[in-house]
């Protein structure tokens, strides 16, 4: 077994306080979004996905947040896969995204829906050629015996639209998260970290409360 307890880091570049934050949290999420692009961390839109399987157990897997708006969070994939299907059954769904060179997490819970078709299709029609013939060739999440058969799908379906335009697979579009509850997540020493969490209201106005680390 190997031992990480030594594994330590002391949380000091910032500090999150409410005589410094907006009454919306969306103000807030794009302050420190933009931060983190300034930073250059890589993929700073790749966000954690957590939904309630068929199983009832959770996953989690990486996605990449497309669109934020007032409204939500926006991100794309096949409908039919095993994230697609979740949702389905229960679209209470959770997104965290973690940037740890400005000591930051957020953590959003909310509920998923489909996005228009229009605004899919939009979508669609901007990606490169490629991912758009992988939406058409995978059949996400299910299983195949090998990688050969994967590539000669794609090679198929290479041929099937070399001189025709590319259209969004009808089991392929985007999902908007409407958050309920947003919390802004800022490392400080001691592990005396701030958190502040804004809960959606009735009025449709946020609750903000700071919660103990």
């Amino acid at each position: 077994m190997k031992d990480l307890s030594n594994y330590r880091k002391t949380y000091k570049k910032d500090e999150l306080l409410e005589k410094n934050i907006p009454k919306n949290p969306m103000e807030l999420f794009k302050k420190w979004f933009n931060e983190a692009e300034k930073m250059k961390f890589g993929e700073v839109n790749a966000m954690n996905l957590a939904t309630i399987g068929l199983d009832n157990f959770p996953k989690n897997r990486i996605v990449l947040l497309k669109h934020f708006t007032w409204e939500g969070f926006i991100f794309y994939t096949n409908y039919n896969s095993e994230k697609g299907k979740a949702i389905t059954k229960n679209n209470r769904v959770c997104l965290s995204f973690f940037w740890q060179g400005l000591e930051r997490q957020i953590i959003i819970k909310g509920k998923a829906e489909k996005l228009a078709k229009n605004l899919s299709d939009g979508y669609f029609e901007s990606r490169p050629k490629g991912s758009k013939l992988g939406a058409w060739v995978s059949k996400q999440s299910e299983i195949i015996s090998s990688r050969n058969k994967l590539d000669d799908k794609l090679i198929a379906m290479e041929n099937k639209f070399r001189d025709n335009e590319i259209p969004r697979p009808r089991n392929w579009g985007g999902y908007l998260v409407k958050p309920s509850i947003i919390e802004f997540w800022q490392g400080r020493p001691n592990r005396m970290h701030d958190r502040i969490r804004f809960s959606l209201q009735n009025d449709f106005s946020f609750k903000v409360e700071r919660l103990q680390p």
